[in-house]
């Protein structure tokens, strides 16, 4: 009277695969849960109780003890119901044992034993197809979701009785199918937000698009009403479109975290994520006794938009400075340590002064120099030493305002976009997690941003006007190597005109008045 199946448990965003062992013995009736469950585990002693009644099944009459394994992982939410369920009608002879080795079972009851869906199906499937795992069973709700990926036999099952069937005749169900390229390419939207909108503003759409093509950290400076919200909106709309890796990635992370729009929905496109400057640390970064992924593992291949930056709170801005070097959050706690991937392109906007109006053409600012500095204060230099484009966005002309929009719209800036990622994707091909130019390491820069040596003399003039630390000139190289990538150029040497460009990027006192 003893029988096992399979299911599984998150860690972080990956899955790791738990044992749902039932042994039926003398003693008196009732239901025993081991194995280091939460409340949630331990609720589903009556739930399965129930379901198992109201599906026509029965209940054994004798002491039931039910063993999650690994003992030592905390297992947490209602998707273990579904194993609990079988396991019992396995050990009780009920339905049969064949096939249940190989498979997967993942759910949670409702007191009538209807299945209903949990989070966190997308990695799990990704590890059952890793660790061998032929077949799995899963609500309805999250077949689709499930089906993604591919070499596994995916069963979508709405009720309690629906899976007994399956177990006990196999062949008179249909495994589901899903082509994720087809999934992906069938929910590509349209952008609503269009560059086009825009008006004036020249700089700062040069800098959208050379963020985009680099996956460069970007800072809006200007007055209230200068557009810089305008612009960070239409970011997502020149990004290329998303990878099925890319794409898969994204959607575990927000599998894992319950926020996908639909249940089996392929998230493909790009993350933009804006938390309110009243976000705490854990918040952006993940955490909570049982760590979630936060708004940087959210942005995961996408954009993280911090409005109003220099009200967010200075110790919560720190936690930004590993993931923006690492692409990657590491969450320890006294039970375990995650890790969830984060790479993401920053784009922040800020006024340039408490008032908001330093360097305005129409209104006087009336903030003291040591005002100004107060306010940027807020923001440390390692940070400010991570955003490799820092622009002003100013008032925009009269004329401006009440002319119609005369910029190119965002399809032909993507198209242009896209070609550079191109060069970036074929120069490093042959190295691991570098997919554009701000992911370069030293090695990539020594090799792809050479100078001549008048250009290296003109760069260490400008590396002491602007006191640029090593991190800053890496980055002003690598922006450099991005607008010679807009250009079509491939030589592994920077022009000029292409540093000079960079140069103008990075230059933070100008637009904050501080000296």
């Amino acid at each position: 009277m003893h029988t096992r199946v399979w299911s599984a448990a998150l860690l972080g965003i990956q899955a790791v695969k738990v044992g749902v062992e039932v042994d039926i013995a003398g003693g008196l009736p009732g239901l025993v849960v081991v194995g280091l469950p939460d409340s949630a585990v331990q609720e589903s002693r009556e739930r399965v109780r129930v379901a198992l009644k109201n599906s026509g099944f029965a209940m054994p009459q004798r002491k039931v003890v039910v063993n999650l394994t690994p003992a030592d992982l905390r297992k947490e939410g209602p998707g273990f119901d579904l194993p609990i369920a079988v396991a019992i009608l396995l050990a009780s002879e009920q339905v049969p044992a064949e096939g249940v080795e190989t498979t997967l079972f993942l759910g949670e009851l409702s007191l009538d034993g209807a299945l209903r869906g949990v989070a966190g199906v997308l990695p799990m499937a990704a590890t059952a197809e890793k660790l061998g795992i032929t077949r799995l069973i899963v609500p309805a709700a999250n077949v689709r979701e499930a089906a993604l990926i591919q070499g596994l036999r995916v069963y979508g099952c709405a009720h309690l009785r629906e899976v007994a069937a399956l177990l006990q005749a196999p062949e008179r169900f249909t495994p589901a199918q899903v082509d994720p390229l087809q999934e992906l390419h069938q929910q590509a939207g349209h952008m609503e937000l269009d560059l086009r909108d825009v008006k004036g503003q020249h700089l700062a759409r040069r800098a959208l698009e050379i963020a985009a093509a680099g996956g460069h950290n970007l800072l809006l400076v200007g007055p209230p009403g200068s557009g810089k919200t305008m612009l960070a909106r239409r970011l997502p709309g020149i990004l290329p479109t998303m990878t099925l890796q890319e794409a898969l990635e994204v959607t575990q992370i927000y599998s894992v975290a319950g926020l996908l729009p639909e249940r089996g929905a392929l998230v493909n496109q790009r993350p933009f994520r804006s938390p309110h400057h009243s976000a705490s640390g854990p918040a952006l970064v993940g955490g909570g006794s049982i760590p979630k992924p936060g708004e940087v593992s959210l942005a995961h291949h996408g954009i993280l938009y911090c409005d109003e930056l220099t009200e967010f709170k200075r110790d919560v801005l720190e936690f930004l400075r590993q993931p923006l070097e690492d692409g990657l959050v590491t969450v320890s706690r006294a039970r375990q340590t995650v890790t969830f991937p984060a790479r993401f392109t920053l784009v922040a906007s800020t006024n340039p002064c408490a008032c908001g109006y330093y360097g305005d053409s129409v209104q006087a600012c009336v903030c003291t120099p040591h005002q100004r500095q107060q306010y940027w204060g807020k923001l440390s230099g390692p940070l400010l030493d991570r955003i490799d484009l820092q622009v002003q966005v100013g008032r925009l002309k009269p004329e401006e305002m009440v002319q119609q929009p005369t910029g190119e719209d965002s399809a032909t800036v993507r198209e242009r976009v896209q070609n550079a990622r191109q060069l970036a994707r074929e120069r490093f091909a042959q190295t691991l997690h570098i997919q554009h130019n701000a992911q370069m390491q030293s090695a990539q820069i020594r090799q792809w941003c050479q100078l001549s040596p008048e250009n290296r003399s003109k760069l260490e003039m400008v590396i002491r006007r602007l006191g640029l630390s090593v991190r800053g000139m890496d980055r002003l190289l690598k922006v450099a190597r991005t607008i010679a990538d807009l250009r079509g150029q491939t030589s592994p040497y920077l022009d000029w005109e292409d540093i000079k460009e960079a140069v103008q990027y990075r230059s933070l006192e100008r637009l904050t008045g501080l000296q």
